[in-house]
């Protein structure tokens, strides 16, 4: 169970929401705090005062007043006409994440809604009703108004659902679980779809999938390092001292931790360097290619953004992010812009650079395995068959290099891509849920990227006979990985077992970092 109350909650409850089904429970002084403010604003708005979104339009036409019989009806109206995104529905986690972000916003007692709003959603969050909503709407600067309409639209007993995985009409769902539709009080419209919930929402789920992949590339970049014996010099405290960035410390301090149990990894110090039988050249290889020899330098900038990130995604998540603000304590009504994306957006465009960089990454090291010429100890594509007449990994090296081109080429930034729109109403915006759902892409990219690397490092323990000398993690990901996808000489249809290994990536939980 869940607990929120007035301190907020962090990623960690998140996570358990989200991927291990835990209940959320409301502090029952938080909904308390709902009624006043709820009550405060059903006063002022009998007072004849103009509050947006109740006694006016919305938006450009916010000049126009709405008379008393018509407002339940504009709440209705708004909800209704907004529910109009287009494209394939969000995934799952992703809408639940939506909903309860929405749901942390509004027990913030500042939008003026009903409690019996939040207690629906809690409901349909605890019984996983996850509504249907289209992937493309709004542009996250009124909040994600068109992705947010479809969460309404489903309280209120309307729109499409899924149960256990079945698409359902709304009402017959709420037959099914006995639940009532929302019935609109004052401002149920505007307060349930003016807000950043929805990418936010999925910038925690981001979040959440980008510290599975820092993990899985820092894990497997120590593996590689084991494998062509390198020197430990890379990843010594004493050189990463010399460096005052917080990440690349960090980074260094797990490899020399998942290192410590290795039999392969040298002291330069302690190794004599033999030379050529003309004296001239070193047989050993004195530095490492890049890609092996500098990850707390690369990983480390990727740690720090993510944990920035992250920050800021955990402060949006628990603050109110609705227009006009009612704030019963000082008895004001507050119109302004807090439903503007911009935080989100301009992390999820930073943190899809960091991803991407780490996808980069992953490639060059699988390439290093690939190339024969290049790591001089691996038969070409890690092939354990016969060469020529087997091909080894060369068509899984064809899918990596493919996706990360393509998230290079999805490297484009969403937050400085506005587009006024609204009659020029909305006349700068953040595309925040855009960029979060582009970085979400990458992501999805990225674990099919780091599952081609995952295969070849096992491969390359096979070919090379060092089950008994790598590291303890790594042989507990090695016995792991072999589970899936045994060693295989003869050439045989891969995809589905890389769709598997890709599910055990995202599935498995580790802190290494």
């Amino acid at each position: 169970m869940v607990y929120i109350n007035s301190e907020g909650i962090g990623l960690s409850h998140f996570y358990d929401i989200i991927y291990h089904n835990e209940a959320l429970e409301i502090d029952s002084n938080m909904i308390s705090e709902m009624e006043e403010n709820f009550q405060f604003l059903k006063k002022v708005s009998q007072q004849e005062k103009v509050i947006y979104g109740i006694n006016t339009g919305l938006g450009p036409m916010a000049q126009y007043k709405i008379n008393l019989e018509d407002q339940i009806g504009l709440q209705y109206n708004l909800i209704r006409s907004h529910a109009a995104g287009s494209g394939v529905p969000l995934e799952f986690d992703k809408v639940k994440g939506a909903m309860v972000c929405r749901l942390n916003t509004l027990v913030q007692a500042r939008s003026g809604i009903h409690p019996d709003a939040v207690l629906i959603l809690q409901k349909l969050i605890n019984l996983n009703i996850i509504p249907l909503i289209p992937q493309h709407g709004g542009v996250g600067a009124s909040g994600d108004l068109v992705q947010l309409a479809h969460i309404a639209l489903v309280l209120i007993g309307e729109g499409e659902v899924f149960v256990e995985g079945k698409r359902l009409k709304t009402q017959d769902a709420f037959a099914k679980f006995n639940i009532s539709p929302l019935q609109v009080s004052l401002r149920e419209g505007l307060g349930l779809i003016n807000g950043t919930s929805v990418m936010t929402g999925v910038g925690l789920i981001n979040v959440v999938e980008s510290w599975k992949l820092i993990n899985w590339a820092v894990l497997m970049s120590s593996m590689l390092n084991e494998i062509v014996r390198s020197f430990s010099d890379h990843y010594s405290e004493e050189l990463n001292q010399a460096k005052k960035h917080k990440g690349q410390k960090r980074i260094a301090k797990s490899m020399s931790h998942l290192l410590e149990t290795s039999k392969l990894i040298k002291e330069r110090s302690a190794f004599p360097f033999e030379q050529s039988h003309n004296g001239d050249v070193y047989e050993q290889k004195i530095q490492e290619y890049y890609s092996l020899r500098c990850i707390p330098q690369i990983l480390g900038p990727v740690l720090d953004t993510l944990e920035c990130s992250q920050k800021v995604l955990i402060n949006e998540l628990n603050s109110a992010s609705d227009n006009p603000i009612i704030d019963h304590h000082s008895k004001r009504i507050l119109h302004g812009g807090n439903f503007h994306g911009d935080y989100i957006s301009l992390e999820m465009d930073k943190l899809k650079l960091a991803i991407i960089k780490l996808s980069v990454l992953s490639e060059r090291q699988t390439n290093f395995l690939m190339n024969p010429k290049l790591n001089g100890i691996l038969p070409p594509f890690v092939n354990l068959g016969t060469l020529g007449l087997n091909l080894g990994m060369q068509g899984l090296q064809f899918a990596a290099v493919s996706t990360t081109a393509e998230n290079q080429a999805l490297g484009s930034s969403l937050y400085i891509h506005s587009i006024s729109n609204n009659n020029d109403n909305q006349d700068i915006v953040s595309m925040g849920t855009n960029a979060a759902l582009s970085l979400a892409k990458v992501i999805e990219n990225s674990f099919e990227i780091l599952s081609v690397e995952l295969l070849s490092l096992v491969q390359a323990i096979e070919i090379l006979k060092i089950h008994d000398q790598i590291s303890k993690p790594s042989r507990e990901i090695y016995d792991e990985v072999r589970k899936i996808i045994p060693a295989f000489s003869h050439d045989e249809v891969m995809y589905p077992k890389m769709a598997e290994l890709q599910k055990y990536m995202r599935q498995k939980e580790q802190s290494l970092i």
